[in-house]
Order: C-alpha cells, then sequence, then structure tokens
C-alpha cells in the first residue's frame, strides 16, 4: 500500500485543524469565551487591521534588532568557544548551565536596567535568544572533521581562507539549527516581555483584550504571533536550503537515484 506524500497529509492537518476551529466553538462543545470561532477571529482582524499591524510593526522591530543582537553575538562567541580547546573547556560547560535557567525569571532586572520601553523587551529576547545560537554554532565547528583542514593547510589554504571555504561552510548546518530555534525563542521573549510591560505590540494586545475577555481579539492577537512564527521558520529553511546546497542534494530523489536522473544499475 503506497502512503501520502508528507506534504499531502501536513495539507490535510492543516485543513483539519482549521475546521475544528471553526466547529468545535460552533456546536457548543466549547465556549466561545475560551475559543471563538476562526471567522470571528478572522473578522476582527479585519476589522481592527490597522491596529494590529500598527502592534506588529513594533513587535517585527523588536524581534529583528533582537534577532541581530543573538545571530551577531551568538555566531561569534559560538565560533570563538567553538574554535579555540581552553576556551571551549572552560566557558562552554558555563555557557550550558546559564542555558538551563529560566531566564524569564531575570525579566524584572532587565526593567530595572533599560526600563519598560523597547529597550528592555530587545536586549531580553536577544538574551534569551542567544544562547542556542551560540551552543549550536560552537557545536558545529567541534564536529568538523579535522582532515578538511588539514587537507586545506596542504594545499596552501590561509586562516581566512580556512575560516570562510572550510570551517564556517562545514558548521552551517548546526549554525542554521541554532538560528531556527534562537528565532521562535527570540520572539516568544519579545512577545512576553510585552505582555508583561509594555504599551504596544502583539503582546500588549494580548494581555488588553484579556483583561476585558475579549477572547476573539486575544485570539487574533495569537493568531498573529503563529503567523509570524510560521514566516520566520519558512525563511529560515529557504536560506539554509540555498545556503547548504549539499545537504538539499543529499535528500533530493535525483541524489539518490543518480546524476540527471540515470539508475544507479544502469550507470554501472
Amino acid at each position: 500500500m503506497t502512503l501520502p506524500a508528507p506534504a499531502k497529509v501536513r495539507r490535510a492537518m492543516f485543513i483539519a485543524l482549521l475546521l475544528l476551529w471553526e466547529l468545535v466553538p460552533r456546536t457548543g462543545l466549547i465556549p466561545e469565551l475560551f475559543l471563538p470561532a476562526l471567522s470571528s477571529t478572522l473578522a476582527v482582524l479585519y476589522q481592527d487591521w490597522r491596529i494590529y499591524a500598527e502592534a506588529l510593526a513594533v513587535t517585527l522591530y523588536e524581534v529583528a534588532v533582537a534577532m541581530v543582537i543573538a545571530c551577531g553575538g551568538g555566531i561569534v562567541a559560538g565560533a570563538v568557544v567553538g574554535g579555540v580547546a581552553r576556551l571551549r573547556e572552560l566557558l562552554l560547560p558555563v555557557f550550558s548551565s546559564l542555558y538551563a535557567v529560566p531566564i524569564v525569571i531575570l525579566y524584572p532586572v532587565f526593567t530595572a536596567w533599560f526600563g519598560v520601553g523597547p529597550e528592555s523587551k530587545i536586549a531580553f529576547a536577544g538574551i534569551y535568544a542567544f544562547f542556542p545560537v551560540m551552543l549550536s554554532t560552537a557545536a558545529g565547528i567541534r564536529t568538523i572533521d579535522p582532515q578538511f583542514i588539514l587537507a586545506a593547510r596542504s594545499m596552501g589554504a590561509t586562516l581566512t581562507q580556512q575560516i570562510t571555504r572550510v570551517i564556517i561552510p562545514a558548521s552551517l548546518p548546526a549554525v542554521f539549527a541554532g538560528l531556527r530555534l534562537g528565532g521562535a525563542l527570540a520572539i516568544i521573549g519579545v512577545v512576553v516581555s510585552e505582555m508583561l510591560t509594555a504599551a504596544a505590540g502583539i503582546g500588549y494586545l494580548v494581555t488588553l483584550n484579556r483583561t476585558i475577555l475579549d477572547s476573539p481579539r486575544v485570539f487574533a492577537a495569537l493568531l498573529m504571533i503563529l503567523i509570524l512564527s510560521v514566516a520566520y521558520y519558512m525563511l529560515a529553511r529557504a536560506i539554509e536550503s540555498r545556503m547548504v546546497v549539499w545537504q538539499s542534494a543529499e535528500r533530493s530523489p535525483k541524489a539518490v537515484r543518480g546524476e540527471v536522473g540515470v539508475p544507479i544499475s544502469a550507470a554501472a
């Protein structure tokens, strides 16, 4: 029996989820106070699209700056810690331990340092997303085959060429895995901080409408957060598929059958 393609299964699950979101509140199985129908949520988005667009712009700005901090600092720190043996032995256990600490408990410290404006949210989300990017980069550099660097040296490659043409490309899969997780954590960090102390942003709309029990507007904001997270994930995967070309080739059916569609048995 031929199994359906994974893409078709995902589409069917997505459609089923949307149908359940619409039908379950309509049938009264769950009161609309707790789960408004999808049509009611979309109607609120259409009616108040200017409000949600302005809030999304604020959240996008904070997420973008936080990602610059997390990605830039995380990749540089991960490259240094992963590439230098002494620093790796000294600092990697420290960073791993800090990553296990729920950093949300430190948010009052960020507000005390930076105030309740966007600076505290950017700093909090940037630090929150820094650790997975840094640890993934360090792990990716550690897994590089030393024979690659030895071969590059034997061919006369300079240190800059070794970094740009061997070390960075070989560590890209692990780096992108950290970037995907770091981006998700940056979005979470910004939204959570907006829910705690803010006067703008998607998280602020969630808190504002939750206090007055306006469920459709709460779920409209949650839908915006979901769309933002999925859009970031798809963008990161698209960039990864273009930059890490050898992985895409390994996963493609053509790479399994042989070059230019020629079966391996025929080529032999």
